[in-house]
């Protein structure tokens, strides 16, 4: 018997119902089979951060420099007008209540400021160059002297910041003046050329500036020792000299031409600050000159008939003198006050200085002011040591400010130079040479503070990477 019509048409609908769902299984399957397949070719990328998707290594890698180093501006090509002088760091306390750090307050124009006021610096985020520190491909080698040099050489000798106030003061009415260079073994007296940073007015007379937190005076004893140990030239650009107001550098500038000590960096006029003192050395001429870009107020800068300091706000009166100089000399050295205080790290500002120093003809550039010691640059085979530290000074709370060196240059006549660091503890008034194991840890730490431009070894003997 057949079906009837109305169960065949229920039979249907179940059989197209089954193919239906039997469908639908087979989507759902491919569905999930594609998802597994997605979901496997991700995982096995690493999402997405597989090392094609990250930057080279070259463009993530920091700065070799320290990052919480203070940074300032770069200061423009030193033809470009700089900016008005700036104030240094405010000072950590002392153990003393006489201060061993300078901070001086944000610098006042005055009606007598020599130079027309140059707009304020930008606020400054680079830091070092270091990629062109070496400048390998510019000049010659920096390890040390040429070994076809030939002929003579003279040996110089550079030392940091010099006091004669304060505690210092106190110490060496009681000791003797000749106290501070009692550990020293001579060693400036058998050289061609010692230099320090002469960083108080040596007068009797004289009126404290009013609007500085720390403000030194010196007795004119001092420099009859600080000349029979052996050092000859003094350097006066810097944020002390007129700490007496400008009589007591004119007190100053007499006391050390009464002595016969030669000093760069101030004078009577803008003429006789930017002058250089000229030594002639084993058949050799050595021209000297200093600069400051630290001073409190604008007015220090010297005048056309103003005393003052030699700044180097504005760079360009010195790059021309520095130009002038080296076609006189043989060799040029110039010592300049910059930096931040307690700073290890040089900035690009003092970088940029520098290296527009050798650019213009300098030989070798000395630094100072931050009271500690900073890195080492080799640059168009030539050096620039960015910190000397103290030398005699008094003893503050920031165990850095207690090591120094003196900084000990080889010349030869065509103003090669080879550089050698002699590590010395700077004790209250007096530097004392350092054991073999304190003087190796300054060594690795100047080292370290130089970008990894330089090697320095167990002598102290300083030669350029890849030298």
């Amino acid at each position: 018997m057949y079906p009837s019509r109305s169960q065949s048409r229920e039979k249907d609908k179940h059989s197209s119902k089954r193919r239906r769902r039997r469908a639908w299984a087979w989507i759902n399957v491919s569905l999930l089979l594609l998802i597994t397949a997605m979901l496997t070719y991700y995982f096995a990328g690493d999402g997405g951060n597989s090392p094609a998707a990250q930057p080279p290594l070259a463009e993530s890698t920091a700065s070799p420099l320290p990052s919480s180093t203070p940074e300032l501006p770069a200061v423009q090509p030193s033809l470009a007008a700089d900016s008005q002088p700036e104030a240094t760091v405010t000072p950590e306390p002392v153990q003393t209540p006489v201060p061993a750090l300078e901070a001086t307050p944000a610098p006042s124009p005055s009606a007598e400021t020599a130079a027309t006021p140059s707009p304020p610096p930008s606020p400054d985020n680079s830091k070092p160059d270091n990629e062109q520190g070496s400048g390998a491909a510019q000049g010659g080698a920096t390890s040390g002297l040429p070994e076809d040099a030939g002929g003579q050489t003279v040996t110089l000798n550079f030392a940091g910041d010099v006091i004669f106030a304060g505690k210092v003061g106190e110490l060496l009415q009681k000791q003797g003046y000749n106290y501070s260079y009692s550990a020293l073994d001579g060693m400036f007296k058998t050289d061609d050329l010692t230099v320090v940073n002469l960083e108080t007015p040596i007068t009797t007379g004289g009126v404290g500036a009013a609007d500085k937190q720390f403000v030194f005076k010196g007795a004119p004893e001092a420099l009859d020792a600080l000349k029979s140990a052996g050092v000859d030239a003094v350097n006066l650009a810097n944020n002390h000299t007129l700490d007496q107001g400008e009589q007591g550098l004119l007190d100053t500038l007499n006391h050390l031409n009464t002595r016969g000590i030669p000093y760069v960096g101030a004078g009577k006029n803008s003429k006789e600050a930017y002058t250089a003192q000229y030594f002639e050395r084993n058949g050799i001429k050595i021209a000297l000159l200093g600069f400051t870009r630290v001073i409190p107020r604008s007015d220090w800068t010297a005048g056309a008939g103003k005393p003052g300091l030699a700044s180097v706000y504005d760079s360009r009166e010195a790059l021309k003198t520095i130009a002038a100089v080296k076609q006189k000399a043989d060799i040029v050295v110039v010592v300049v006050h910059w930096g931040k205080e307690r700073v290890e790290q040089y900035d690009s500002t003092q970088q940029t200085l520098g290296r527009s120093f050798i650019d213009a003809g300098a030989d070798l550039v000395i630094g100072g002011h931050p009271h500690v010691l900073q890195g080492i640059e080799p640059y168009k085979g030539k050096w620039i040591a960015y910190s000397t530290g103290n030398f005699i000074f008094t003893r503050s709370a920031t165990p850095a400010t207690w090591e120094t060196a003196v900084f000990q240059a080889e010349c030869s006549i065509k103003g090669q130079c080879s550089l050698t660091l002699h590590p010395m503890y700077a004790e209250l008034g007096r530097p004392v040479p350092m054991n073999d194991v304190d003087g190796q840890l300054l060594l690795n730490k100047v080292q370290s503070l130089s970008a990894g431009l330089i090697r320095i070894s167990n002598d102290g003997r300083v030669s350029q990477i890849g030298r």
